[in-house]
């Protein structure tokens, strides 16, 4: 799936100064805007402004049934920081469902992530962490085996988030990029747990050097694979959404021995891999 901004096209990899600042400019109006709305309802119909062009973009005139709990979307009300916003995906794993869209209606590039569902993975939760920049309808379409969409929202009270500092020293950054590591969690109720961690500074090109004050080139992990014993867990086809040292905690009924093995790709061409034996403290 393609990642949709709202000039309808992709974010490069190197925006220019003056692009960047004209569209750094335009989301900081669109947040303060949003932050001095008179109450919540308000900030609510300003946040539904952009996803009828979204919604016939990414689904044309597909339905989407609303109101099941086929796909459920967890987020707090009010993120305490805008650029790390955990986000939970639950799945009904009776409906098969095949592949998750995660859209932040109001962000630069609304598509955070597309994430498709191994067919033998099981998954019934994944969780990760994402940049909010204005006050915004986050909404989840769920694509299940017959085809049928489902669509579940929730409103999101942030601002910034696209724009924010890194927190991590930039040097430290990239000694450290592409390193992974993954945990695995108790069995519960005959589900396994695991969760994969990536060092990588997912530069969003809304962020400033700290020292020389010019615009950071975007540069952030555009696809990753999951798999455990040879089955595909889930795949992500990621933007500049996914927040700074992406990290992903999924419980599923696939496999539960045998080697996970990791694969990420970014904007740079790099390829981070790593195949784990047993887990990682």
């Amino acid at each position: 799936m393609p990642i949709v901004s709202k000039l309808r096209t992709p974010v490069p990899t190197a925006l220019p100064t003056l692009f960047a600042a004209l569209l750094l400019g335009a989301a900081g109006l669109q947040g303060a805007a949003a932050q001095t709305a008179t109450s919540p309802e308000a900030a609510a119909a300003a946040a539904q402004s952009s996803w009828p062009g979204l919604r016939a973009d990414l689904f044309g005139e597909t339905p989407l049934v609303e109101g099941t709990s086929v796909v459920t979307l967890e987020a707090p009300a009010r993120a305490a920081d805008p650029a790390l916003v955990p986000i939970d995906l639950v799945l009904d794993p009776a409906a098969k469902i095949r592949k998750v869209t995660l859209v932040i209606d109001e962000n630069p590039s609304p598509v955070a992530a597309t994430f498709t569902i191994g067919e033998s993975a099981g998954l019934t939760r994944l969780s990760t962490r994402v940049r909010v920049n204005a006050y915004t309808d986050i909404h989840a379409v769920a694509e299940a085996e017959d085809g049928t969409l489902y669509m579940t929202k929730r409103f999101v009270k942030a601002a910034g988030g696209c724009a924010a500092p890194a927190a991590k020293d930039p040097e430290q950054a990239a000694r450290e990029m592409g390193q992974m590591k993954l945990r695995e969690f108790a069995a519960k109720d005959g589900l396994a747990e695991a969760q994969l961690m990536i060092r990588h500074p997912n530069n969003s090109g809304l962020q400033k050097d700290q020292v020389t004050l010019l615009y950071i080139p975007a540069h952030f992990i555009t696809d990753l694979s999951v798999e455990r014993d040879g089955t595909p867990i889930f795949s992500m086809s990621g933007g500049i959404s996914i927040s700074e040292d992406p990290s992903f905690r999924f419980t599923y009924a696939g496999p539960s021995s045998g080697p996970f093995h990791a694969r990420g790709v970014d904007t740079e061409g790099k390829v981070f891999e790593k195949t784990f034996q047993q887990s990682e403290s």
